[in-house]
């Protein structure tokens, strides 16, 4: 204990001397992109001297760019940072997905390129695994890719594939044996997007935005030396990945680190008014109440995985616990936040509309679609009564 006390200190004075003011709270937070400038000098500098630590993935290992803290050391760099505002230096797809992967499936020549690189943000990455036939029942995938000897040539299609045109580097599952059963045949490869083979064309939503894209192969390239794990044995790697997307250490540290203080009843307060420093509401106050037990009971299971958890991995099935659980918890925030903003909050036009309420909107709406991304909740439902309670088919 007297240890940690002294890297909780150690860590506070680093912070407080390395962490610049532009890095302090809401702002950019860089994901290694090469398409991606750094407008803030802070951000830059920040990143750098994260970098040059090893935070920017603190419990990787040192010998791949990381930081070598343990779960307890991490926990205590993030309610440190919380403490002054700091944002994280690095995140992306690199951080929280491929590179937790290639640390259990990489091979040494892997780890040292690809997992070095994430570290040092010096790339970013997008995910092929959904395709226009196959988006829940991922495993009927019908991109192909055809051995060449040391290297495969892939066509097909992916879609929904977010960040794709901001992504260096593409982690996806290929079909490598067409005539395996479903769940077989499949294999993991890593291949750049930057290349003649590869053509994306961003999918535009309503609000004007595009996020996602629908990603081309048209003899596209991947090296038999970015091969992850055995040939047509990828869908055991895919699914390790989609436990460190649901709920990766990086994210269950993050909510395992959260501030016990939440702004939800000061919302209520703001809006319906206070009595005897209770929410004047009875309705309002009881679904607040429901809401703060339930918010504060998911950060202790966030926590209770962290300190259960070996070497900062990622735990297994019970990741989709998570996934339902802080999905809808994350829902039925917004929900809360905007109910209790009225109609005003759901303007669109900046002149009449408040910009913090615009901004609220945008989340609101974007987050229907987390119990829907990463694995539908029913899916997730699927994993827990299988593999997680042991229920029969």
């Amino acid at each position: 204990m007297a240890e940690l006390d002294t890297f909780r200190e150690e860590t506070r004075a680093w912070l407080e001397e390395n962490c610049p003011p532009g890095a302090r709270g809401p702002g950019q937070v860089p994901n290694g992109s090469t398409k991606v400038k750094i407008a803030n000098p802070d951000v830059r500098v920040w990143l750098d001297r994260m970098i040059e630590r090893g935070w920017t993935v603190p419990t990787w290992p040192k010998e791949y760019g990381g930081g070598g803290l343990s779960n307890a050391e991490y926990l205590v760099l993030l309610q440190e940072m919380r403490r002054i505002g700091a944002r994280p230096a690095l995140s992306g797809f690199g951080t929280s997905m491929i590179g937790p992967t290639l640390l259990e499936f990489g091979t040494e020549d892997q780890k040292q390129l690809h997992v070095r690189r994430i570290a040092q943000a010096e790339v970013e990455w997008c995910q092929g695994y959904s395709e226009p036939g196959s988006g829940s029942d991922l495993a009927s995938l019908r991109t192909r890719a055809e051995d060449r000897g040391d290297h495969f040539v892939i066509n097909g299609a992916k879609i929904w594939t977010s960040g794709a045109h901001l992504a260096d580097w593409m982690f996806a599952l290929v079909r490598t044996d067409p005539d395996a059963s479903k769940h077989d045949g499949i294999s993991f490869v890593l291949l750049p997007v930057d290349q003649d083979g590869v053509t994306i064309k961003p999918i535009q939503m309503i609000s004007g935005e595009s996020p996602f894209n629908q990603v081309f192969f048209d003899n596209a390239i991947a090296q038999k030396s970015d091969l992850v794990g055995e040939l047509n044995k990828g869908w055991t790697v895919g699914k390790r990945l989609l436990q460190h997307e649901r709920s990766g250490m990086e994210s269950l540290a993050a909510g395992a680190a959260a501030s016990e203080e939440t702004t939800v009843p000061d919302m209520a307060k703001d809006s319906v008014g206070e009595a005897d420093g209770r929410i004047a509401d009875n309705g309002w106050r009881s679904r607040v109440a429901s809401y703060e037990i339930n918010s504060r009971a998911f950060t202790l299971a966030q926590r209770r995985a962290v300190e259960e958890a070996k070497d900062g991995a990622t735990p297994g099935p019970v990741t989709s616990i998570f996934k339902v659980y802080g999905s809808e918890l994350m829902q039925e925030y917004y929900s809360i936040a905007m109910e209790l903003r009225g109609w005003e909050a759901y303007g669109v036009d900046p002149t009449t509309t408040d910009q913090g309420d615009i901004e609220m909107q945008k989340q609101w709406l974007f987050n229907r679609a987390s119990s829907i991304y990463s694995g539908s909740n029913e899916i997730q439902r699927n994993i827990i009564a299988k593999r997680v309670l042991g229920l029969p088919d």
